[in-house]
């Protein structure tokens, strides 16, 4: 039985989601492996359900009508998830932003090292970004240092979206105190699992901007991250994100 699951949302990932899924479902680790696909009009869903006859034991998919936001997918599979009892839950990107190799690091800084969260970060030591301009790599810089100002946490890439949670975590954050649905969704996660206790770790990674597609950057989605900050620092004062408090 598979103890992880890596989750891949996709909205119009059909020319990277074959390789996508054949990668990680050949690295030597029990993964198990769900797509959340938000409707992809060009046909990723397509493609993914016919890799399923090829992978009927490890290749899942949940299929949501329209876009509904990335941190709504990630949700709806967590709680997928903790219902099939996986320990260990993995947040990528379908377009190789993210090296499905840096996996098994993850993999073992949890597993292994005594991590809670490990975090695939740009910006520790070794860590690197390639592809990119030098407006968004400011723009990226930027936001973190203002991310680790507001909520004071020692996570130097709050907002990177490469990702491991153990099983506790995401038991003991109540997912439905989780308000936001974009790239803010990456620091609140994060800003939770800290404030209930819980060990962040960041491993180096390159992060290579996507070859094939489009992004989906969107100016909503950085005023989110901008204002959405500033409102979860204060919300935070006066409730806690522990899911026993809601019961």
């Amino acid at each position: 039985m598979a103890d992880s699951l890596i989750i891949i949302p996709t909205y119009n990932e059909r020319e990277n989601i074959e390789r996508m899924i054949e990668t990680v479902l050949s690295l030597d680790a029990p993964f198990h492996l769900v797509v959340v696909d938000d409707g992809s009009p060009d046909g990723t869903a397509d493609l993914v359900r016919a890799m399923q006859t090829r992978y009927p034991e490890s290749l899942f998919m949940i299929e949501r009508s329209g876009k509904l936001g990335l941190g709504t997918a990630y949700i709806t599979a967590f709680k997928w998830g903790l219902e099939r009892n996986y320990e260990f839950f993995f947040e990528m990107d379908a377009d190789f932003s993210h090296n499905p190799q840096d996996l098994l690091r993850l993999y073992r800084a949890c597993k292994d090292d005594g991590a809670d969260v490990a975090v695939g970060s740009r910006y520790v030591r070794g860590g690197k970004l390639e592809n990119w301009p030098f407006d968004r790599i400011l723009l990226s810089f930027g936001a973190s240092l203002y991310v680790r100002l507001v909520t004071q946490m020692p996570v130097k890439d709050p907002t990177a979206g490469f990702v491991c949670y153990r099983r506790r975590v995401l038991q003991t954050i109540n997912l439905d105190k989780i308000r936001f649905v974009g790239y803010a969704f990456q620091i609140e996660m994060k800003f939770a699992a800290r404030s209930l206790g819980f060990r962040i770790t960041e491993l180096p990674i390159t992060f290579t901007d996507r070859l094939e597609g489009a992004s989906k950057m969107s100016k909503g989605i950085v005023k989110e991250a901008v204002l959405g900050v500033l409102q979860m620092r204060i919300r935070s004062f006066r409730t806690s994100y522990a899911a026993l408090e809601s019961q």
